[in-house]
């Protein structure tokens, strides 16, 4: 058996890790090819993960908000293009999509005015960049939702 860590500031790997109950070692054992040094080296911070290991980790720790985590804090194209997805109930989820469906329903014409004449005035900017930020917001709303499934899944909650 594995010795128990007392570091203070764990990664989200480490977290991860050890939420789902599991030694480095019987960690590896779940990942055909990240071996308990590799992932010793990840979570002290001694090596950046690789998208390959994020992937497995996610899928061995049941834990799919690892790769969100990862493209949006560590990944420099994530970083840019990644927005981080926070994990909520399904009824959170479903309201927050609703209200955010409702406002755009309400911007509907706007848009379409703005749209019909293929450029936007300086005049049409702030209505424009208004409904750019809402369906900004539906993305990742419906990426949490996306998440949240996933996370279900590999609870084995969905299905049943």
């Amino acid at each position: 058996m594995g010795k128990r860590s007392v570091k203070a500031n764990k990664n989200e790997y480490q977290l991860a890790r050890e939420a789902a109950g599991l030694t480095r070692e019987a960690a590896s054992e779940r990942m055909d090819y990240v071996s308990a040094d590799r992932i010793e080296k990840v979570e002290a911070e001694r090596s950046a993960p690789h998208p390959d290991e994020i992937l497995a980790m996610a899928e061995a720790y049941k834990k799919p908000s690892l790769c969100n985590y990862y493209c949006s804090q560590e990944c420099p194209i994530g970083q840019k293009y990644v927005p981080p997805v926070e994990l909520k109930t399904l009824p959170q989820i479903t309201l927050e999509i609703i209200s955010l469906l409702n406002t755009l329903e309400a911007e509907k014409n706007v848009f379409i005015e703005i749209a019909a004449d293929s450029r936007i005035t300086a005049e049409e900017m702030q209505k424009f960049s208004r409904i750019q930020q809402k369906l900004g917001q539906l993305k990742i709303a419906v990426d949490t939702l996306q998440l949240w499934v996933e996370q279900s899944e590999a609870e084995g909650e969905l299905g049943e």
